[in-house]
């Protein structure tokens, strides 16, 4: 059967910095899979930032989008066609070069033999889960995690909104540990089991499809001393009690998923159940958190 073909929308932006920004932006509102969002430099100096749909987007609704995200005149610059079939996923993602963020590297199959034989290498090709470690917030939390295991090792590991898995792998690599993952969402949960399987953490990896904090697996698995949750300000922010309770004493917890401006918020909700700010990373106009239990 011919593939359908491929729903374009671009437009022109000035720099390098505004086209990471707006490219943050719109990847937030298109996490699940439904655009493949990209920018690339033309050798005139602007930046073309290009997103492709499977299916026709609501042009009016992406125009009122790129007009919040970027301003009127960049909204203007906004066109539609359509153009032959292609996985443009798979293809803006083979445009990515590999992420270092301390001893990890995230990197596609593309570059698997780029990674230095030092480096914890995460092979990510995700098409419908969020993470490939390009975002700030996943280098954010990598970062974080290495630092944090600089100086422990902690043992009951948790990586809650999974997405493409990568902070469970990751954990699951250095620490030859077992790691609960889970997700809402069932392509997100399926991508990560997948993902573990590829860079040979799937026995220890293992990833259920959860809401918040309310399978009974978190019970079981925890109290955890480490939890990853690269997910958003505010399910971050109602998460605080419930996983305050699934915490051991001393735990560290790396959030993320959260604009500066919303990082305060977030730290406050959880200064409440009784968990300080350690380490404050801020990363391209987002923060990664690391915050301890006390007690």
């Amino acid at each position: 059967m011919q593939p359908s073909p491929t729903h374009r929308a671009s437009f022109s932006i000035g720099s390098e910095a505004d086209a990471r920004r707006v490219v943050d932006v719109l990847t937030e509102v298109f996490f699940d899979g439904d655009a493949a969002v990209a920018a690339f430099e033309r050798p005139d100096g602007p930046w073309d930032v290009t997103l492709h749909f499977a299916d026709a987007p609501d042009q009016a609704w992406l125009r009122e989008l790129v007009v919040n995200s970027a301003g009127n005149e960049i909204a203007a610059t906004l066109a539609f066609d359509i153009i032959e079939a292609k996985d443009w996923v798979k293809a803006s993602l083979e445009d990515l070069v590999p992420v270092p963020a301390g001893r990890f590297v995230v990197h596609g199959s593309h570059d698997r033999d780029r990674v230095a034989p030092n480096k914890l290498a995460i092979e990510i090709e995700a098409a419908l889960a969020f993470g490939t470690g390009h975002h700030g917030t996943t280098r954010g939390c990598l970062l974080l995690l290495d630092h944090v295991l600089k100086s422990s090792r902690p043992r009951n590991l948790l990586d809650l909104g999974t997405g493409t898995g990568v902070l469970g792998i990751a954990a699951a690599k250095a620490l030859h540990r077992a790691v609960l993952a889970s997700d809402i969402d069932p392509p997100s949960v399926r991508v990560a089991a997948e993902n573990a399987v590829l860079n040979e953490v799937g026995n220890q990896v293992r990833v259920i499809r959860a809401t918040g904090f309310a399978a009974p697996d978190f019970g079981k698995a925890g109290p955890f001393d480490l939890v990853l949750a690269n997910i958003l300000a505010n399910p971050l922010r109602q998460l605080a009690g419930p996983m305050a309770r699934h915490l051991a004493p001393g735990a560290r917890v790396i959030l993320s998923g959260l604009l500066t401006h919303q990082a305060p918020a977030v730290i406050a909700a959880y200064r409440a159940r009784g968990l300080v700010p350690v380490k404050h990373l801020r990363i391209e106009g987002w923060s990664s958190l690391l915050l301890r239990k006390m007690g």
